[in-house]
């Protein structure tokens, strides 16, 4: 009979799966023990020799050093003794209806040693886990000793026994940290304790988690092999395709609604959340859905079509004394404000090279836009002081006839509206925009650059201030053209190929 029950523990061992060792001692005796539940810390680690040399030798060193870490392990292990110790003084094996002593002595060890002993009740064990129900099934007379050793946590070991002495386990969690639960639900489903997995999936499901709480339940319930209520518990962060909108319907509804938003604190706020939210990079860029290129250019017409719209009504309306000035001031600002928002995403989403192109190619809106007092349209020349910006970065990798379109239609309405740019946008960096238009005439054939710089160079003589200051550029320039001039020289020699033939 010995024998048999020594071939049970090791069964036993190999069946315990998480927290568990892979072959933890487990014997069966017929004696019973004397007390329900012990406690046992670890022994102290053994004293210091005393040495009578002044400098420690290696060996001295190496035992302050154990010394000095089993102090601070002292107040966790206190912290321990406490938490178990509040955990079994409602346990309810240790109520006398359940009789005088349990039939199994259960001991949990823990890495560092601490050790915990109660004394259970095998039909409870048997009722509660499929996993017992199958190792104690017989032998009902006989006392078992079972030892599970290595535990992680041995507070989340002894809890779930107490909660297969519990009629209502929800009750019992309520309250409970996720994590501890967590921990709970791993040993439950060890011991195929049924109605602990079951509770603890409907109090995850129930409760609201953090975000660092959201990761741990993905990555838990993701490694451990339970049934369907698994999927309840992960609809908050997941969905089935075919019952929700797709992720592009999505983002084109939230960034229209702040588009056409009427109240200005609540959409600025909200531009400012989504351009984060956007920016976010996922763990695994193959799981992120991303707001796609169709949709940002679609708002981009979108804002184009309302920015002639109101151009055209303010070329008609400026000399109108009905019409609010603040009013077509406000309508252009916005509109000029949304299509910044919108070419910022472009820009951060590293699709904003088409963009370019199409803000080249608005001759109409460059010609409503002369036509119109600078104090209403400089807000618009900010979207032409972004793309050089991000041009002369390198964010934005655009070929040159499209870089130098990009200055034809839009660099003289720049240096109109710099001064206005400079005086009512605190947001405007002077230097920034000075710079991004610098480097993005600097990518241009000399001839052009030229050209442009000649020009810049009579402007900024008459306005001072009011235009951009781009000497550096001009500096630059000044180099390349009459200091370091760089002629190409054509390579006249020619490759001479010979070709001999062998007689085989």
């Amino acid at each position: 009979m010995a024998a048999d029950n020594i071939l049970k523990s090791r069964q036993v061992s190999t069946m315990i799966k998480q927290g568990f060792i892979s072959d933890p001692t487990i014997t069966f005796s017929p004696s019973r023990p004397h007390s329900r539940v012990s406690l046992s810390p670890p022994p102290p680690p053994p004293p210091a020799s005393a040495s009578p040399s002044k400098s420690p030798t290696l060996f001295e060193m190496m035992s302050e050093e154990q010394n000095r870490e089993s102090r601070h392990s002292d107040a966790a292990r206190r912290r321990l003794q406490d938490q178990v110790s509040k955990v079994l003084a409602d346990a309810p094996f240790l109520d006398p209806a359940w009789g005088e002593f349990g039939d199994v002595k259960l001991t949990v060890v823990s890495r560092d040693g601490f050790k915990v002993s109660m004394d259970v009740h095998r039909r409870v064990l048997v009722e509660q886990s499929r996993f017992f129900a199958e190792k104690l099934r017989r032998d009902g007379a006989v006392s078992h000793s079972v030892e599970i050793c290595d535990c992680d946590d041995v507070e989340i070991y002894v809890e779930t026994v107490v909660l297969m002495y519990c009629d209502d386990l929800r009750k019992r969690l309520m309250g409970e940290e996720v994590s501890k639960v967590l921990g709970l639900l791993k040993v439950s489903a060890a011991i195929m304790f049924d109605a602990g997995i079951i509770s603890c999936l409907e109090y995850l499901e129930v409760v609201p988690w953090s975000e660092d709480e959201e990761e741990k339940v993905v990555s838990h319930l993701g490694q451990l092999q339970l049934h369907d209520s698994v999927a309840e518990v992960l609809q908050r962060v997941s969905a089935e395709p075919s019952t929700s909108m797709r992720p592009d319907d999505i983002f084109l509804r939230l960034l229209t609604g702040v588009l056409q938003a009427k109240d200005d604190k609540a959409r600025r706020e909200m531009k400012t959340l989504i351009s984060r939210l956007l920016r976010d990079e996922a763990p695994d860029n193959r799981d992120r859905h991303d707001v796609s290129k169709d949709t940002l250019y679609h708002l981009c017409h979108r804002c184009l079509s309302s920015l002639v719209l109101c151009l055209s009504e303010a070329t008609t309306s400026v000399d109108d004394s009905r019409r609010d000035r603040g009013a077509i001031m406000s309508e252009i600002a916005r509109e000029a404000d949304n299509m910044q928002w919108i070419v910022n995403i472009l820009i951060d989403k590293k699709m904003g090279e088409d963009f370019v192109k199409i803000w080249a190619d608005q001759k109409e809106l460059a010609v409503l836009h002369s036509k119109i007092p600078t104090m209403y349209r400089h807000e618009i020349s900010k979207i032409t002081a972004q793309l050089c910006i991000a041009i002369g970065r390198g964010h934005l990798l655009v070929p040159r006839d499209t870089r130098f379109s990009l200055l034809s239609t839009w660099l003289e309405a720049l240096y109109e509206d710099f001064g206005w740019m400079r005086r009512a946008c605190r947001s405007v960096d002077k230097k920034l925009v000075e710079d991004g238009l610098s480097h993005t005439i600097l990518t241009l054939p000399l001839p052009q650059q030229q050209a442009i710089l000649l020009n810049w160079f009579d402007r900024f003589l008459n306005k001072g201030d009011d235009c951009p200051n781009i000497q550096r550029a001009f500096e630059v320039w000044w180099r390349r053209a009459f200091i370091r001039q760089y002629v190409s020289e054509q390579d006249n020699s020619q490759l001479q190929i010979t070709i001999c033939d062998y007689p085989n």
